[in-house]
């Protein structure tokens, strides 16, 4: 029991699954500061649209950058803040100043695939060691954002 954290997952293990929610945490901020610009910056035939989606979309990414860091913490670790470390980190890189909405869609559309592809990774390494709750959290994401992924695919034609 001594090599149990407080929510009963080894530690060792959980401090693998603490480094890639922290990974995953830098990610989810650089893209969040992405969509923030492009809902700041977009103009076009489509404003008014893309202007919405994007709001709906980085409102839902500070509830998800919350989540993720709380669930660092539930694992008895701490989650990263600095946005010099986010940068470094981050597979995820800051956008140009972007004002074309098929270049925003775009941007979301890799940010959007790379998240998910680094939470798929976490939601394994989480039911190898028995941590159902970050498993939960991850799958939950990923069936949102692939939905996500769809739409915004979907109004480029794709």
């Amino acid at each position: 029991m001594e090599n149990l954290n407080r929510i009963g997952i080894d530690i060792e293990k959980s401090k693998e699954a603490s480094n890639k929610l922290n990974d995953l945490l830098a990610n989810y901020s650089v893209f969040y500061q992405n969509v923030r610009g492009y809902h700041w910056n977009i103009k076009g035939d489509n404003f008014f649209d893309l202007h919405i989606k994007f709001e709906e979309l980085y409102t839902d990414l500070i509830v998800k950058i919350d989540d993720v860091a709380e669930r660092i913490r539930e694992l008895g670790d701490f989650p990263n803040h600095n946005y010099s470390h986010y940068l470094k980190a981050s597979e995820i890189k800051e956008s140009e100043q972007i004002n074309d909405g098929a270049q925003c869609v775009k941007g979301i559309l890799n940010g959007l695939k790379i998240l998910i592809i680094k939470q798929r990774s976490l939601a394994e390494t989480a039911e190898q060691i028995g941590d159902g709750g970050t498993n939960d959290q991850m799958t939950v994401n990923i069936r949102e954002q692939e939905k996500l992924s769809w739409m915004f695919a979907a109004f480029l034609n794709e």
